[in-house]
């Protein structure tokens, strides 16, 4: 809900349904470049020529062996550094809520916050103490301040908040919903800092934000979430039943040791097959970071359930979308090897829920610089390429004091004036867990989310998991959402 206050129940709405129920086998990485070279697995049909050779290259590599160069590493340390003085300063330091966005060269006087952004923010501080940019006592005050306003003032429906947020007093504003998602995202943030943070105070805090969260109550009779609640209308109708950025709801709710959600509610929503170019992968009608937000705190590398490795399935469904927009470079020729990327963002007619595949919103040329920072860690070298060509290329227009401006369009000379918390969260995440994988390191050390993940069934790749294919054909009857 940014520029024209688009929340992402609208925009599922608004997108096309999916519903379908079987279980994707991915098994771990070894045995998806297997498949590829034997012409099975997540390729799928009859290839030939470049077409294979492409798809094929396209899934060599294993982002977890990659190592920046001295150069790229210290470009994403002045990215990261950039990222967070978003967060320090596009905040109140009464509440510790950090503004929804902001003029990309500075403060200006908006003071709508959100409570994703402040969960975000919360996980930039544990970087910043970590990486030394700012003074640790400053630093740990900021923390202990937004948890203390959170805990006591700021308004909750059965522990969820709501979206946005006054930035002054924390009162629900823009008649914003309450929000399962963006209570989430929150609550990782909060979390990383019990985690990290040798603090009583913080980790009492830490506890008692998150375990009044009634996870059940926004189940409303049924298996699957409610995305939120209104005091005007009540329950939202759309739910979280379908892949996308969920998980890191529902393992959160699995994790709780007051209102614990049951296993059925992990199952219950459904993992859609999506295959573009030969190549098959659970997806979403949604844009990219549906396939980033979870993995920002939680790590699912080397991990499954019955269904899916989700790393790897990210890792595909990323390598997909690079695919698609070069195939896009025959409309719009700014899209090449290093220069892609589109999600949700800013563009010239407001805030444009877009990406693909299958392509959604009116796709123009734009260049969403999150899009591959929030990448970083499934495409390592790929996804840094772009982000310094962007910054070498159009550093006069798109560099700003909190990094890079949220959307740019090269072919119309359009770019963004502002910066989104949420893009500029997923961009800082990514870069870290690139480098060093802090982020995954703190936030898994919560016996929370080592449960959630427990409960859900996830289980290290054993061996045997690690050289079977991926279970091919689909069965019968089952959609495959093919794209061309």
């Amino acid at each position: 809900m940014r520029g024209r206050r688009l929340s992402r129940r609208d925009w599922l709405r608004m997108a096309s349904r999916v519903a379908a129920g079987v279980s994707l086998e991915f098994a771990g990485l070894s045995s998806l470049q297997a498949a590829v070279g034997q012409g099975f697995g997540v390729v799928v049909g009859q290839e030939t020529g470049s077409s294979a050779e492409r798809t094929t290259a396209l899934l060599n590599g294993d982002p977890t062996r990659y190592r920046f160069t001295p150069q790229e590493d210290a470009f994403l340390e002045e990215l990261e550094q950039a990222c967070f003085q978003f967060f320090w300063d596009e905040v109140n330091p009464s509440t510790g809520l950090v503004k929804d966005r902001s003029q990309a060269a500075g403060p200006d006087s908006r003071n709508v916050a959100s409570i994703a952004a402040t969960g975000f923010g919360l996980t930039a501080l544990c970087i910043a103490d970590h990486r030394g940019w700012q003074e640790p006592r400053a630093i740990r005050e900021r923390v202990t301040t937004t948890l203390r306003f959170v805990e006591s003032r700021v308004p909750q429906a059965h522990g969820f908040f709501c979206h946005f947020l006054n930035i002054q007093n924390g009162e629900r504003v823009l008649q914003s919903e309450v929000s399962s998602i963006d209570t989430a995202i929150f609550i990782c943030g909060v979390l990383t800092c019990a985690a990290y943070f040798d603090d009583i105070e913080i980790r009492s805090l830490a506890n008692r934000i998150y375990q009044r969260i009634d996870w059940n109550w926004l189940l409303h009779g049924d298996k699957t979430l409610s995305m939120g609640w209104t005091p005007e209308h009540g329950f939202i109708r759309s739910r979280w039943d379908s892949y996308s950025e969920l998980m890191m709801v529902y393992l959160l709710g699995l994790g709780s040791s007051a209102t614990a959600m049951s296993k059925q509610s992990w199952d219950a929503w459904t993992r859609p097959y999506f295959e573009f170019n030969g190549v098959r992968y659970i997806g979403s009608h949604a844009p990219l970071f549906v396939h980033q937000y979870s993995h920002a705190w939680f790590d699912f590398r080397g991990k499954r359930d019955k269904y899916a490795d989700y790393f790897t399935n990210s890792m595909v469904a990323t390598k997909v979308h690079k695919l698609w927009c070069l195939e896009l470079s025959r409309e719009f020729p700014d899209y090449a090897e290093d220069m892609w990327g589109i999600t949700a963002s800013d563009s010239a007619r407001g805030y444009a829920v877009w990406g693909g595949p299958p392509a959604m919103g009116r796709i123009d040329g734009s260049i969403v610089p999150c899009a591959a920072g929030g990448s970083l860690a499934f495409l390592p070298e790929e996804a840094v390429r772009v982000l310094r060509n962007i910054r070498e290329k159009y550093e006069q227009r798109v560099w700003r004091r909190y990094g890079f401006v949220d959307a740019f369009n090269p072919l119309t000379n359009w770019y963004s004036p502002d910066v989104i918390g949420i893009d500029v969260g997923i961009t800082l995440l990514m870069a870290e867990n690139a480098r060093s994988g802090f982020v995954w390191e703190q936030f898994m050390k919560n016996e929370a989310a080592r449960n959630g993940m427990a409960r859900a069934g996830f289980h290290a790749v054993t061996p045997a998991e690690a050289v079977a294919p991926p279970k091919l054909p689909v069965p019968n009857g089952y959609p495959i959402f093919v794209m061309h």
